[in-house]
């Protein structure tokens, strides 16, 4: 069903726009999901009647997401730095907790460490002047 696709596309989609200073963008075609400048998830196109998969980076649970039957190692030699993507036919049902575990854990391994504290309900870091050493 198209329509159960969509809705697990719009739900991961809202999630990783939720999170600390994500933003969106769309190089080659695609839906990205940014924090720090830097890529967190790759969520596909929004081509309800096709294929679609969504790519993340996971350093914790790489390997045993990559047992599951709809997740391979990212192409372009992403997989080996820990990039998992998971893919699915129409009519297919994304697991849609276990993709949002990713999506976080994909933020957590890309996002800045004073995002990362917003997210956990810190208050942000105030940068502060770096002191320098005095010679003698």
């Amino acid at each position: 069903m198209a329509v159960e696709m969509k809705k697990v596309q719009a739900t991961l989609r809202e999630l990783a726009l939720g999170l600390p200073g994500a933003t969106e963008e769309f190089p080659w075609g695609e839906r990205v999901v940014k924090a720090g400048g830097k890529v967190f998830v790759f969520l596909g196109r929004d081509e309800p009647h096709e294929s679609w998969g969504m790519s993340v980076k996971l350093p914790i649970s790489g390997p045993s997401a990559l047992d599951q039957p709809f997740a391979e190692p990212t192409g372009y030699g992403l997989g080996k730095s820990g990039w998992v993507t998971a893919s699915f036919e129409p009519g297919e049902r994304p697991p849609l907790e276990l993709l949002s575990g990713w999506i976080l854990e994909s933020y957590r391994a890309i996002a800045p460490k004073r995002r990362l504290a917003e997210l956990d309900g810190a208050a942000p870091a105030t940068p502060t002047k770096a002191r320098r050493k005095r010679s003698k």
